[in-house]
């Protein structure tokens, strides 16, 4: 199967070059996609055009990810509403060391013709003086169509409006292509629908300096089947940095797909074949409720992005979530697990001698308004403490009742926990 072949089923074809298709045919291309550091980490929307290159690679094209260390001082005003705030030189280094980690886990740099490179924007873009840009590049495009593009014009109708930083972003997304193409004979470039305009660009400037045919490929703009952004959560965005979205929380994202959403996004996110995703499909229709889809997909990202020790943990977790005892499983597999929960810090000291009773701890953290409200709960069975139930108005706990000797889980009904955290 060719490379437009496996993105279209995929459904990763937007649009793309006129004649794109009989260039691959011809032989194998060196492609990139572009990842500003404008962040700490990627989330998991940049999954989509790193697993794009790295599709390519496995087609026995040669990828480049090409990381934002220039670009990242300006920011794309493509499908911003408002300026980002400009960093600085410090911040964008650090965050692009940060991003070509986690690229690295993506992609196979391994030395070959195939083999990824990894390069930073940063070494011609911030080295470069504005005479030699405005001569070099900026003579070479249109302000009138410049100004067509969807991206400026809708910006250009709000009540900020663009500034001349970010009006310049295409034409340095341009020089990259083109400096791309000089050094590693790059043809190809992929990236979101958003990007067409910026892409072109720079197909133009190839065109006009080289007299060479340069590609370009975007792939459509993720949202949910309701229309929502993709990638945020009521915490906030999906990072791939563990340290910023724990791999436990990182799973449930995925494991909680809608079903109108789950087969989009194994054909996306994974590396399934076709028959193995036209069987998960076959099993949201016939039997949603078991979400068997949505548990292919958690497993096969969350082993993507963090390892299969990594998947382990977080499956062990959400099993955890529904046992009936939760003491064996790890401390850090437990916060990770009740990481959006409220929790409380409490003197270990406190679970000393007799140890602390179950009714007061209830009303201590909230989970009843008084003593009397605790005991109540208890006498209805409505309290748990590590997913075993609490039957006796009198029972206190001790340290060999804690996680790991240092947490305690309180739960009231289903849906209401509260962890203590021994200190």
């Amino acid at each position: 199967m060719n490379l437009l072949e496996e993105f279209g089923w995929r459904g990763l074809v937007y649009d793309s070059t006129e004649g794109l298709g009989e260039d691959l045919a011809r032989a194998n291309v060196t492609a990139y996609a572009g990842f500003d550091a404008t962040g700490p980490s990627l989330h998991v929307g940049h999954l989509l055009p790193a697993l794009a290159l790295a599709r390519l690679q496995r087609l026995g094209h040669r990828p480049i990810a090409l990381v934002g260390g220039g670009t990242g001082l300006i920011g794309d005003p493509s499908g911003k509403n408002v300026e980002r705030n400009l960093l600085t030189l410090e911040q964008v280094a650090v965050y692009a060391e940060g991003i070509q980690s986690q690229l690295s886990q993506l992609l196979d740099f391994t030395p070959g013709p195939s083999g990824a490179q990894m390069v930073n924007n940063a070494e011609w873009l911030t080295t470069m003086t504005a005479m030699e840009f405005l001569r070099d590049v900026g003579k070479h495009f249109s302000v009138n169509a410049m100004l067509a593009r969807d991206s400026v014009k809708r910006r250009i109708n709000s009540e900020e409006g663009i500034s001349y930083t970010e009006f310049s972003y295409s034409l340095m997304q341009a020089y990259d292509f083109l400096k791309l193409h000089d050094r590693f004979q790059c043809t190809l470039q992929l990236g979101g629908s958003d990007q067409w305009g910026n892409i072109v660009s720079g197909t133009d400037l190839i065109r006009r300096l080289r007299g060479a045919k340069a590609h370009g490929l975007v792939m459509p703009l993720l949202t949910t089947a309701s229309g929502t952004k993709f990638g945020k959560t009521e915490s906030g965005a999906v990072w791939l940095d563990p340290e910023r979205t724990s791999p436990y929380a990182f799973y449930q994202f995925w494991l909680t797909s809608d079903d109108a959403d789950v087969v989009r996004y194994l054909k996306f996110f994974t590396f399934l074949e076709r028959d193995v995703i036209a069987d998960a499909e076959q099993a949201v229709a016939a039997a949603p409720e078991q979400r068997a889809a949505q548990r292919l997909l958690a497993q096969e990202v969350t082993r993507l992005v963090h390892g299969a020790d990594q998947l382990t943990r977080a499956e062990r977790a959400t099993a955890a979530l529904f046992s009936d005892d939760l003491t064996s499983l790890p401390v850090e597999d437990a916060l990770a697990a009740f990481a959006d929960a409220p929790s409380t810090d409490l003197p270990a000291s406190d679970l000393d001698g007799e140890g602390a009773a179950v009714v007061d701890l209830l009303a201590r953290v909230g989970l009843a308004s008084s003593k009397s409200e605790a005991r109540r709960l208890v006498q209805g069975g409505g309290v748990s403490v590590n997913n075993r139930r609490v039957v006796d108005v009198a029972a206190r706990l001790a340290h060999a009742d804690a996680i790991g000797g240092r947490l305690l889980v309180l739960r009231k009904g289903r849906q209401h926990q509260h962890v203590i955290k021994l200190v």
